[in-house]
């Protein structure tokens, strides 16, 4: 699958639409994915897209990524991203570059937010763009 991208997102991404719009806007996860697997067509790229609200499917799934050789992984982990030293680890385990997606700017937000356990793994990180935060990164996963 060298030409495959996923796309994992954690949890509460599934709320996206109504969760916080002021914060997160109004684009829903199915959104998201229309987008992503629009643009993903145009670079000649396959992707593979999943959220879980468990931190441990996550974990699988950037396995699974490895494992059938992926191009790269794009990690929306949500609040994992602040407590999640499994996904960390997990990260640093695997070869496949992991990019870090935000829908918004945790350096802005609440001091928790400022610590990034998925970042001190991650390849690469875009954040603050809104929706536009998983194109950015799958142009830069496209390119590696």
């Amino acid at each position: 699958m060298p030409d495959t991208v996923f796309i994992l997102n954690g949890p509460n991404l599934n709320l996206l639409g109504t969760r916080e719009p002021h914060i997160y806007g109004t684009a829903t996860l199915a959104d998201i994915e229309g987008d992503c697997r629009s643009l993903a067509s145009r670079l000649g790229l396959a992707i593979v897209f999943r959220q879980s609200n468990h931190e441990g499917d996550l974990v699988d799934w950037l396995h699974e990524a490895h494992a059938e050789g992926a191009r790269a992984v794009l990690l929306n982990a949500g609040a994992y991203t602040h407590t999640s030293i499994a996904l960390h680890d997990a990260i640093k385990s695997i070869s496949v570059p992991v990019i870090e997606v935000h829908l918004s700017d945790p350096d802005t937000r609440e001091p928790f937010r400022h610590l990034s356990y998925v970042g001190m793994a991650a390849a690469d990180c875009v954040k603050g763009l809104g929706r536009r935060s998983y194109l950015v990164a799958l142009e830069r996963a496209a390119a590696l």
